[in-house]
């Protein structure tokens, strides 16, 4: 098991977004989890990477609980251990596909050949290895989202948390898109989390989780 959510609880204001959570996520799946919204899916992504803390319950990562760390070990964890691909992309519109890819190696103090070698073999490794020295203004939309697949892979992370990956994107591109982290996870063995409002793409996926009003009503 790879993650162990116990009992995870999150409000803003009087408003409680999520209400008892309790998930396992398998080391080396394609988790999907789907609803409404407003049922708390990027709230759940944002706990589970570490981008916000549960006002209750417990989050264990590989049997560590992370509840107990600090803010400073709770970031090199992230940076070392999670990847995040978001609907809109945030690439450096100033920097070419390349050095965004570069980026979190750089922040994490990575000489800069090394992180150039790797950057170029991720990009490679999502088909955009003849696209290296253009910047996002000139990628496609589905460009954009795979380098920043790439940026995502950057640390070798245990796992990717990408929230409406393909939101943006039309079908085809969006397909794409998904094919390509798909082989990701076949290739790499990397445990991948996908909020998603198409269920088309969820039914895909090794496993579904189902929220409605903060709580977990179906996994499969």
């Amino acid at each position: 098991m790879l993650i162990r959510a116990e009992k995870i609880t999150k409000s803003f204001g009087s408003l409680q977004v999520l209400k008892g959570i309790d998930l396992n996520v398998e080391k080396g799946k394609i988790h999907s989890v789907v609803g409404a919204s407003g049922a708390g899916k990027t709230t759940l992504l944002q706990i589970l990477g570490t981008l916000s803390r549960p006002d209750s319950g417990n989050l264990y990562f590989e049997g560590r609980n992370i509840a107990q760390f600090t803010e400073k070990e709770i970031a090199a964890f992230r940076n070392r251990q999670i990847g995040f691909v978001f609907q809109f992309h945030h690439l450096l519109p100033e920097f070419n596909a390349l050095e965004n890819t570069m980026m979190p190696g750089l922040i994490s103090g990575m000489q800069r050949e090394e992180a150039s070698d790797r950057a170029g073999t991720l990009l490679e490794e999502v088909g955009l290895g003849h696209r290296t020295k253009h910047k996002p203004g000139e990628l496609s939309g589905g460009e954009q989202q795979r380098v920043a697949v790439a940026r995502a892979l950057m640390m070798e992370p245990e796992i990717i948390l990408a929230d409406e990956p393909t939101g943006n994107l039309d079908s085809e591109t969006g397909r794409k898109v998904y094919e390509t982290m798909l082989g990701l996870n076949q290739s790499r063995n990397i445990t991948l989390i996908v909020v998603t409002h198409n269920r088309t793409l969820a039914k895909h996926m090794s496993r579904r989780i189902e929220l409605e009003d903060g709580k977990i009503t179906h996994s499969e």
